[in-house]
């Protein structure tokens, strides 16, 4: 007896793809800030942080070319920044070294404190400190002046012309009510930069001012780049952090890295070193949730990718909505990551649908993105050829929340004139959990086919059109995880609210049959 479409989607028996572990977590995030007394049962470990810290600030190099964001010192800063009231003892004290201004002396056991007096020039909105010897010097006068007339360009675009809230002054700890950057020798390290929360403003949560270090030359020969290129992108992303921390320092890291990452492109586009990171994001691992941070890789700097997709379709004021929604100043709404993402979208089509459409448009990256023919090709879940010989294949399939699989058909050398159709049946969860399916079909000649596949109640939804090999180069399948549910605040330093998500492992069912007309 012949099958149904649907009777033989259940049927369908396959590989499953499932998210690799991420390794074992240092700690949750949260907590109470320095200079505040109170606590919180969200706060990680304090002494699995100060390591952390310690870790972040001591010597530390990768193989090869050092990365300026592993790792990463701004967070493991602001984590301690959290928790340094819970320490006690020799390890406040470490923790005070560890969160010390170079200015503040020698004192520090990882050698930021300068054991030189330092200079310092101040320009329109920052002052730079350097000094004149030892390693921490840079090259020239000249090179500090180049460092303080990025850091002015920084400030100008990130808040000038993108509208972004200042800092908070920090009542002249540097000497004026100027924003303070630091030349250090970082490089030897693996660190470009970073910057550290230093003081709650009074009457907030989370809510701080900061200062920022970087490195004093961006020497090729530890960076690999231009040095001027090092500059730029460094102090593009370092600077933006010290934005977050004015809006809120407690925020999940996904969020931070990834639009840090993400305004590095609209700041020194040409530069390109956020590149490095896509195949590790969902560019290159569809499969790992957009809001994953991955302690032992790149994957929430390579997620810059979705702020990209966002705001070419709806301007860049998408970022800083954001930002505003999940803020912690006063009157701000204060909500974590995804929670302030759906906001903002719901005017936008809702997050289902961007998500939705943004991952089936990152398999075509040269088609969606103005770079994208530079950037890496998508993780591909399953990819069949069908003709007449084997007419039927699918798959089955589990995804995470926020995550995706794509399935690839492909026609034959048999399948040849106008006759063949091919039929595509998806089975999702139901839409409300999270379902949803995308079609792309490459056509030879003409325009290509780019459209959401529509679930019924029970999450079945299905395509057909002309597939012939003279006609259609491929078909590509895109499901879907939209699921957006937290069970928030558990210490887990992964994902949205330091929570366990709710709409992993759900199955997907594909099957493709080729049909005459």
């Amino acid at each position: 007896m012949r099958r149904t479409f649907a009777a033989a989607l259940v049927a369908l028996s396959t590989a499953v793809t499932v998210l690799p572990a991420l390794g074992t977590p240092a700690s949750g995030s949260a907590g109470s800030p320095v200079l505040a007394a109170q606590g919180s049962d969200r706060d990680p470990v304090a002494g699995d942080v100060l390591k952390r810290a310690q870790k972040s600030l001591g010597s530390w190099r990768d193989a090869g070319r050092p990365d300026a964001r592993r790792p990463e010192t701004s967070l493991d800063l602001r984590d301690l920044f959290l928790v340094r009231s819970r320490l006690d003892g020799d390890d406040r004290d470490i923790a005070d070294a560890l969160l010390a201004r170079p200015t503040d002396g020698a004192s520090d056991p990882y050698g930021d404190g300068y054991t030189v007096p330092a200079k310092k020039k101040c320009k329109q909105n920052v002052c730079l400190h350097w000094v004149g010897s030892t390693a921490d010097a840079p090259p020239s006068t000249k090179w500090a002046m180049k460092s303080l007339g990025t850091l002015n360009k920084v400030w100008k675009f990130e808040v000038g012309q993108m509208g972004y809230r200042r800092p908070p002054g920090d009542l002249g700890v540097g000497g004026n009510k100027l924003f303070d950057v630091y030349l250090k020798e970082l490089g030897s390290r693996g660190v470009y930069g970073y910057c550290a929360p230093e003081y709650r403003v009074p009457g907030t949560k989370y809510v701080a001012t900061s200062f920022c270090v970087l490195d004093n030359d961006f020497a090729k020969s530890q960076f690999g780049a231009p040095p001027m290129n090092s500059l730029r992108v460094t102090a593009a992303h370092e600077f933006f952090h010290a934005i977050q921390f004015g809006y809120d320092y407690h925020e999940d890291r996904w969020l931070f890295e990834s639009t840090a990452t993400w305004i590095e492109e609209r700041y020194a586009d040409p530069v390109n070193d956020n590149r490095q990171y896509l195949p590790a994001g969902q560019v290159g691992r569809p499969d790992i949730p957009l809001d994953t941070f991955n302690p032992s890789g790149s994957t929430h700097y390579g997620n810059w990718a979705f702020w990209e997709y966002v705001t070419r379709r709806y301007g860049n004021g998408v970022v800083k909505s954001v930002w505003n929604k999940s803020a912690a100043f006063k009157g701000a709404p204060n909500m974590y990551s995804t929670k302030a993402l759906k906001s903002v979208l719901a005017g936008r089509g809702g997050f289902p649908a961007v998500f939705r459409a943004y991952s089936a448009a990152n398999v075509i990256a040269n088609r969606t993105y103005s770079e994208g023919r530079e950037w890496p090709a998508a993780k591909l879940t399953k990819a069949f050829t069908l003709g007449k010989g084997s007419r039927r294949m699918g798959a089955t399939t589990r995804i995470d929340h926020m995550a995706a699989n794509h399935v690839v058909f492909r026609p034959g050398t048999s399948l040849k004139g106008k006759q063949w159709k091919l039929k595509v049946v998806v089975g999702a969860p139901r839409t409300k959990a999270g379902g949803a399916a995308y079609l792309i079909v490459k056509k030879r000649k003409g325009a290509w086919i780019k459209r959401a596949i529509p679930l019924n109640g029970k999450g079945i939804g299905s395509a057909k059109f002309t597939f012939t090999r003279s006609s259609v180069e491929s078909v590509i399948v895109t499901l879907v995880n939209t699921s957006t549910g937290f069970q928030c605040w558990k210490d887990n330093p992964y994902f949205s609210c330091s929570g366990n998500p709710t709409g992993d492992n759900r199955r997907f069912k594909i099957l493709g049959q080729v049909l005459k007309r």
